[in-house]
């Protein structure tokens, strides 16, 4: 199993959403998160005052998923998260050792 975890546009959760339900994708955690990388952020103007915007708004996806659903996935991400500007955000792939569905104690890919 495999945690993958996706840092998308937030105007682009539907689309990701919609990718991975057609490809069986039956549950995610949806994150509002803030951060930056290449974009550095940007400056606005407010009122006639120009600040400065560090942090972008942001959508954290996380997913756990079976081995052979991971690189399906990963596509479908990457194609319908992508706008080709700064910002698309990024995917990390980690191992998953366990999980455990608390309400019937099921473990590994019968809990997912």
């Amino acid at each position: 199993m495999k945690l993958v975890t996706a840092v998308i546009k937030p105007f682009k959760l539907d689309d990701v959403r919609t990718a991975l339900s057609e490809i069986g994708v039956q549950g995610l955690t949806v994150t509002e998160v803030k951060g930056f990388g290449r974009q550095k952020g940007h400056t606005e103007l407010y009122r006639g005052a120009e600040y400065v915007i560090d942090f972008l708004p942001k959508v954290k996806l996380e997913l756990v998923l079976d081995d052979d659903v991971v690189d399906a996935a990963i596509e479908a991400i990457s194609k319908s998260a992508q706008t080709g500007k700064i910002g698309d955000g990024k995917i990390f792939v980690t191992p998953c050792e366990e999980v455990i569905r608390i309400r019937t104690g099921e473990t590994g890919s019968d809990a997912i």
